[in-house]
């Protein structure tokens, strides 16, 4: 399934994705944009993260986005989750460490695939 996701996608957008280098969100967008990937920032934090404009929430997002990303905390999902039913993401995805059950569950009755607990790039890697 993470294969087929990640064949399927061609824009990501990185909730919590930071200017900082020394990030994991930086590093893992860095590469997936590197890699083909069209990577929408979405921090109210940043202005622009690699070459991108960043938006405050993804709703703000002017063109339509495939996986959701999430660096965020565990709690702190649940109005992700409700951004990307709004926005018609197919994909919500938490990286490593992140999980929310009532957020997934949520997630999946509306649509989405839900992925917990994973890096993004790791999977990609593996898949290669």
């Amino acid at each position: 399934m993470v294969a087929q996701i990640l064949r399927g996608a061609k824009t990501i957008g990185v909730v919590g994705l930071s200017s900082n280098p020394a990030r994991a969100s930086n590093e893992v967008a860095a590469y997936l944009k590197n890699a083909g990937y069209r990577i929408i920032p979405v921090n109210p934090n940043e202005t622009e993260v690699l070459g991108e404009m960043a938006y405050a929430r993804l709703e703000d997002v002017p063109e339509p986005v495939d996986i959701v990303d999430v660096f965020r905390k565990s709690e702190d999902v649940g109005p992700v989750a409700d951004a990307a039913i709004a926005v018609k993401a197919k994909v919500l995805w938490m990286q490593l460490g992140i999980e929310n059950a009532e957020a997934a569950e949520k997630a999946r009755k509306a649509g989405l695939v839900v992925v917990e607990n994973a890096c993004l790039l790791v999977e990609y890697k593996r898949r290669r």
